[in-house]
């Protein structure tokens, strides 16, 4: 049974390794926010933070124009 969580706990610090190693290549962590993906906004797709705002009217827009939430 040790030797089994031995072999896990091995390959889990590899994977960790790899992943810090690839994150030090680049020199910077990846962009995960939808907001400021250039490929989410290649998709169109957008932050729900950003869309609710603009269907409450808190935003310099005009709101959501067709959007189901739009009164």
């Amino acid at each position: 049974m040790f030797r089994i969580y031995l072999i896990v706990v091995i390959l889990v610090a590899i994977a960790v390794a790899g992943l810090a190693i690839g994150i030090l290549i680049k020199g910077k962590f990846p962009d995960t926010h939808v907001g400021s993906n250039a490929d989410m906004k290649k998709m169109g797709v957008t932050c729900a933070k950003n869309d609710s705002a603009l269907c409450q009217g808190r935003s310099k827009a005009d709101g959501c124009r067709g959007c189901s939430c739009a009164e």
